[in-house]
């Protein structure tokens, strides 16, 4: 079976990884992870409800001076790039080599197309790094309340 002439399967293919991708986005290197508060002073005294609180304010303050929890690198649009132009000169070269010159180009095409489809998925699971400004933003902010940032979860 030709995967090419079952656009279905590509596309079923396709939303598993962007679902995979989606579960590899957790965890204390991604962006949705939140700092680990150390049970010091500060926190024993007011209670781990309030220390989420302050937590979540200086997130809030984090937000409004313009940071974001990941970094905004284009990493999906440059490996789906790469990917739709490898593999469509390695398709173009493959039929050239092989003796089907009328197919060069619908064989680029192709390349092309699962090239840049794959460059997108791969670029969806690099694209999930946390932002360090934004990082130092919210433990700062939680060491002038009194807190001890040991980690982020």
């Amino acid at each position: 079976m030709n995967i090419t002439s079952r656009p279905e399967s590509v596309a079923i293919l396709l939303a598993g990884l962007l679902l995979l991708s989606g579960c590899a986005a957790t965890g204390p290197n991604s962006p949705s992870a939140r700092p680990v508060l150390y049970p010091n002073a500060t926190l024993n005294r007011v209670g781990p409800a309030q220390g989420q609180a302050e937590i979540d304010a200086c997130i809030s303050r984090a937000l409004a001076a313009g940071l974001t929890a990941d970094e905004k690198n284009n990493a999906v649009a440059r490996r789906a790039g790469e990917g739709a132009a490898t593999a469509g000169v390695a398709s173009a070269v493959g039929a050239l080599l092989t003796g089907r010159s009328s197919d060069v180009l619908r064989s680029g095409a192709i390349g092309a197309a699962v090239g840049g489809s794959a460059g997108a998925v791969s670029g969806a699971f690099h694209n999930d790094r946390p932002n360090g400004t934004y990082r130092q933003f919210v433990q700062r902010c939680l060491s002038e309340r009194g807190f001890d940032v040991i980690g982020w979860n």
